[in-house]
């Protein structure tokens, strides 16, 4: 014998019915399969929300339109929270419109893309439902891009704008319009103005101030700005305003003023377009610089006229072939009389190797940007879309 008492049978069965009650496992005494009566695991006092979330488009759908397609809606309820992402993990902005009923986004979506919507809603009650959809975007056959000026990290003068011509004529420009951003620090209001349909320029109502940044983000990819032509462009495009400096050249006395930040820095001798050949009046913005270009007057309309090869220092003002330039073929016309066929002429010497000269001076201290302003001339006014010359226009006519 080993000393250990023997286990009864009614023993050993009081212990199984122990274990098997502790267990949970349904006995006799539970009475209800498990499901309790009161408490939030299904207890009747606990009802679903009668809230009910729609989302447009349909869960896995393709091919949808960057435009107008995407509305979050609740019945019943109001929405409490909507998230929207592409697959890359970046929200989609938006906002709650009626009371809290839809969701719609703040901007188009991007094209070739997937977006996964999750959208919560309340009831009158406080009981939530939810929604989780995703679809893909439409692969567009068409696209458009924006070519822009400044580049990406200039310094430029208070006379530049922020130029962009498009790819393809836009017949949606409000659509285009609202998808370019601009801010500034310090903050200034910057508007748009369209010359033609390919073409859109931001600028301030006056110039730029001094030391200015600016900070553009051009979010075209998935407009459509003109039917089924898309963009297909994201770019954040960020310069930097210099100091200020604008010359003004006074035809009548054949002298140019030249202001560095308000203050006059140098009075300059010129010689601008003679009689038939009038320079423009108004104010220009220097937009190209070169060393050295040649000039030949056929590319302007004036024939054989004039083929220099080897003009220095050449600052271009319009696109139809104004610049203010080194001269060194005028003998004494600078400060004493008009003698080009539109262009401003500054004294220089061929090969622009001296740098004491007028148009070396000039040149030496210009940037892209500078305002020259020219006036007094028998000639009307630049217009406003021959170069970047915006500024002929009055800020009421800009905004229209």
């Amino acid at each position: 014998m080993n000393g250990r008492r023997p286990i009864s049978a009614a023993l050993l069965g009081a212990a199984l019915l122990l274990v098997t009650a502790c267990g949970g496992g349904g006995g006799s005494d539970s009475g209800n399969d498990g499901k309790g009566k009161s408490g939030k695991a299904g207890g009747d006092d606990t009802k679903a929300s009668v809230a009910v979330v729609t989302v447009a488009p349909k869960d896995g759908a393709d091919d949808v339109a960057t435009s107008g397609a995407l509305k979050v809606s609740a019945d019943k309820g109001k929405l409490s929270k909507v998230e929207v992402a592409d697959d890359k993990g970046n929200p989609v902005e938006g906002k709650l419109t009626d009371a809290g009923a839809t969701w719609t986004p703040d901007h188009h979506l991007a094209s070739s893309t997937k977006y996964k919507v999750h959208a919560v809603a309340k009831d009158k009650d406080g009981r939530e439902s939810a929604k989780d959809t995703s679809f893909t975007t439409l692969t567009p056959k068409n696209t458009f891009v924006g070519t822009f000026t400044p580049e990406d990290g200039s310094k430029v003068g208070v006379g530049m704008p922020f130029s962009v011509r498009f790819t393809r004529g836009i017949t949606h420009p409000e659509d285009v319009e609202k998808a370019i951003s601009i801010k500034t620090e310090p903050a200034v209001d910057v508007e748009g103005h369209w010359f033609g349909n390919d073409r859109l320029d931001f600028r301030p109502e006056h110039y730029w101030a001094k030391g200015t940044q600016v900070t553009v983000k051009l979010n075209l990819d998935g407009v459509e700005g003109r039917p089924g032509v898309y963009g297909k462009q994201v770019r954040t495009v960020k310069f930097t305003i210099g100091r200020s400096q604008i010359s003004t050249v006074d035809v009548k006395t054949k002298m140019m003023t030249v202001k560095r930040d308000g203050k006059v820095i140098k009075r300059i001798p010129v010689t601008t377009g003679k009689p038939g050949y009038d320079t423009w009046n108004g104010q220009m913005v220097i937009s190209e610089r070169l060393k050295v270009t040649r000039m030949n007057g056929e590319t302007v309309g004036y024939g054989g006229e004039y083929d220099i090869k080897d003009v220095p220092h050449a600052q271009r003002l319009t696109t139809s072939g104004t610049f203010i330039h080194g001269n060194y073929w005028g003998g004494d016309a600078f400060g004493n009389y008009n003698a080009s066929h539109g262009c401003i002429g500054l004294r220089d010497v061929r090969g622009g190797y001296d740098s004491g000269v007028s148009a070396a001076w000039f040149f030496d201290r210009s940037m892209i940007g500078d305002v020259v302003i020219v006036k007094h001339s028998h000639d009307k006014t630049v217009a406003p879309d021959n170069g970047y010359n915006g500024w002929n226009m009055s800020w009421a006519d800009w905004k229209k």
